[in-house]
Parts: structure tokens; C-alpha cells; sequence
């Protein structure tokens, strides 16, 4: 996933560029970066980029645009995952991930496709404890979604195992605007999940049982080992935190 948010995205602003996917981290566009781990992983079978236009692929992987296959976008995440899935391209299981993972590694995503093929379910979600994000990142800022003694961060990582993921897709479409608000999201998936997530009286497990239950899938938490897995771009303290984590490794 790798399309623009418009000509007001601050982050491309900040660093003029078109689009934030062309946004260099360690001196490489962080599309690039993506594509790199993701075409080196013995698991992926075929990467397809959902970007607007197709030049943006060339500039961004030069050579290696050879590689990939353009899949234009939607009018946001959900839209466009639901483009892809609609193109009759796509054979399951799927694995979603977005241009701004810039720490990305083959082990995370192993980590995520052996757990996801571990567990019966339609649908995983990669995420990561709070404890090992903040051992890591004392100082981050993160939105951690809070059930009972659970605190979790995304990591942009997805498992779409079947057909049945379509539904879960076009149910975010209707709330992806507010993924940053956590009352607004457990209200969105009604009130017994909002009465659990209020009252703290839910883990995260259960929480997920709760929302499958809405959804009409099975959706299974994947818990990442790696606190990097939970670093995307976002702003511009995170690409200064990205740059010196690349720094050392």
C-alpha cells in the first residue's frame, strides 16, 4: 500500500516529495526498502504496488520496478485494498503490508507468515506489546489500544488467509478515519465490545472474538517479537528515529 494522501500530506510536504513512499530513510525511498525485504523473502511469491500512478513505481525502485506489478489505488486504504482484491490478480493468502514499514526485515516478516499459517482463522493482524515497544523506545509515542491488562500497537502487517477478508475490508472502509481514536473504533464495532473495552473487563483475545463475531470471520492477533515492527513513518520524529536505528544496524 503505497498511494499519497493528497497534495496536503504533511510528512511529503515536510520533505518535498510527491508522496511519502518516495521519502528517503538511510538514503534509500522507503518503497524501495519494502520491496527489497518483501522480493528476498522465499515465502512472496508476487508483490503488487497500489499506488496511483505507475511512474511512481520507476522512480521510487528504478530497475527493480521490473519486478513488481502496479495495482492503482483506491481513495484510501480499505478502497484500495478492495481494488486489489476486486482485480481477480490477487490469489490467497495475502500479504498486506504499507510503503511506510521502513524497518521491515525478512525475520518479522517470517515471524508474522509462520504464526499467521500456525492459527485457523480468515483474517491476522500483526501487533506489538507495549512493554516491548517501550523497552526498546522508553520515549516513543505510540496510540496503544488498551484491553484489560493488554496495551498493543500496529504493525501494518495483515493476513488475508480467504475470500472471507472482503467483508472485514469493507467494514474498515467505513471507520479507517477514525483508526487514531480508540473509543470511536470499539464503538464501531458495537456496544458489547465497547461495554468490554470500557470497563477493561476484555483481553485482547478476547476482544478479537468479540470483533469476530460482529465481522462474521475469524481474526486472530499475531504478536510480533520485534519493537521495530511497530516503527512506520508517520512524522517527523519517527523518520529521525528510523534513521538512527538504520544508523546502527
Amino acid at each position: 500500500m503505497a498511494a499519497g494522501r493528497g497534495p496536503d500530506d504533511p510528512m511529503a510536504k515536510a520533505y518535498g516529495v510527491s508522496h511519502k513512499c518516495l521519502l528517503e530513510v538511510g538514503g534509500i525511498p522507503m518503497l524501495a526498502r519494502v520491496v527489497d525485504v518483501l522480493s528476498r523473502h522465499k515465502s512472496i511469491r508476487r508483490i503488487f504496488i497500489s499506488i496511483e500512478d505507475e511512474t511512481l513505481i520507476k522512480k521510487a525502485l528504478g530497475r527493480d520496478a521490473e519486478h513488481v506489478e502496479f495495482m492503482r489505488s483506491g481513495d484510501s486504504a480499505a478502497a484500495s485494498a478492495l481494488l486489489a482484491l476486486g482485480s481477480g490478480k490477487l490469489t490467497h493468502p495475502i500479504l498486506l503490508t504499507t510503503a511506510d514499514h521502513a524497518l521491515l526485515t525478512p525475520e518479522m516478516v517470517s515471524n508474522f507468515l509462520g504464526a499467521s499459517e500456525a492459527v485457523k482463522a480468515d483474517l491476522t493482524v500483526g501487533l506489538a506489546r507495549a512493554e516491548t515497544i517501550l523497552k526498546a523506545y522508553p520515549n516513543a509515542k505510540r496510540t496503544f489500544l488498551k484491553f484489560g491488562r493488554d496495551r498493543v500497537s500496529g504493525c501494518n502487517l495483515y493476513g488475508l488467509k480467504n475470500a472471507n477478508t472482503a467483508r472485514v475490508l469493507e467494514f474498515w472502509r467505513t471507520v479507517e478515519q477514525d483508526r487514531k481514536s480508540p473509543l470511536k473504533l470499539m464503538r464501531a464495532f458495537g456496544p458489547r465490545l465497547l461495554l468490554a473495552w470500557a470497563t477493561g473487563l476484555t483481553s485482547l483475545n478476547g476482544a478479537f472474538r468479540l470483533a469476530s463475531k460482529r465481522l462474521g470471520v475469524t481474526a486472530v492477533p499475531v504478536l510480533m517479537r520485534q519493537a521495530n515492527a511497530a516503527v512506520d513513518v508517520d512524522k517527523p520524529a519517527d523518520k529521525e528515529l528510523v534513521e538512527r536505528i538504520l544508523a546502527v544496524n
